[in-house]
């Protein structure tokens, strides 16, 4: 039937196809485990050889790391297996070991002034200061090119993603959360190279001149109405107390004030005192309406 023989020739072809990749690891195993004797053979007779003129070829197998590196050996192409040689003496064989030495202290690199537009469409100019250590040189090496370059422009990426999700009054009270999100992402995207980003910090924010020209106008107007309503808070507490401290005087010492207070007034060319009796007050006050 023709189903019949459709399944059958997908079934076929299925079979041919495992048949294939079996038939590769196969050839991949033995392809290596041919590889691994010859290499093995290879480092026996270099080390066979190395003792042989030991005195002569001592010098060049010995190699110092510092306490604060490590070196990660390649054999014949493969890392050694085992964690990472140092610090102090160690050997190895010159004509079939690659040595890579790594750096195990804290890195501090600048990131250049970067320009970001924020959340609410403000350009901005952030530069900012990241600091990080190799956890594991061996995957340091073998997993990333140029880890320093890495990381830098990994940096750079995720400080312009981050800051372009907040507003700018957000950037500019919020500085120490921001970092601490940045620092977040960069140990999320870079614990595949066994890098710990230890500390993000933000340097530098810059804002276009017209801006700040605008905000520096917006703080002194707010400090104007601040300052113009302090001044009328003040002079509304100041009636008040006029206004309970004539209501405790009696006629005669409300006379006695009027007069001190007349007495108080300074004589120049532009003020005119004329002074009036209070009875003469009282009568036109009392015709009014």
């Amino acid at each position: 039937m023709p189903g019949g023989n459709r399944v059958g020739a997908v079934c076929a072809d299925e079979f041919v196809a495992e048949n294939v990749k079996l038939h590769r690891k196969h050839g991949e195993r033995r392809g290596g485990g041919v590889w691994e004797v010859l290499g093995a053979v290879l480092t026996l007779l270099s080390a066979a050889f190395i003792l042989l003129t030991f005195p002569l070829t001592g010098w060049m197998c010995a190699k110092v790391i510092q306490e604060y590196e490590r070196a990660v050996i390649f054999r014949l192409g493969r890392v050694i297996k085992g964690r990472a040689k140092g610090p102090g003496l160690f050997w190895f064989i010159p004509w079939l070991d690659v040595i890579q030495t790594v750096d195990l202290r804290t890195v501090c690199f600048n990131i250049r002034p970067q320009e970001v537009l924020t959340a609410d469409w403000v350009p901005l100019k952030v530069d900012a200061v990241v600091f990080y250590r190799v956890v594991d040189p061996s995957v340091w090496v073998t997993r990333v090119k140029n880890g320093y370059q890495a990381t830098h422009t990994l940096a750079q990426t995720t400080l312009r993603a981050t800051l372009g999700a907040h507003t700018l009054t957000d950037i500019l009270t919020q500085r120490t959360g921001i970092a601490k999100r940045m620092e977040e992402a960069l140990y999320t995207a870079s614990r595949l190279w066994d890098v710990l980003v230890e500390r993000v910090e933000l340097k530098d924010l810059t804002l276009p001149v017209s801006l700040q020209r605008c905000m520096a106008s917006e703080a002194e107007a707010a400090r104007r109405a601040r300052a113009k309503m302090i001044v009328a808070a003040g002079e509304v507490k100041a009636s008040r107390a006029l206004q309970e401290a004539a209501s405790g005087l009696s006629p005669v010492a409300f006379h006695l004030r009027y007069l001190q207070s007349l007495s108080s007034v300074q004589s120049t060319a532009s003020i005119v005192v004329v002074s009036l009796p209070t009875e003469l007050l009282d009568m036109f006050l009392s015709h009014q309406p």
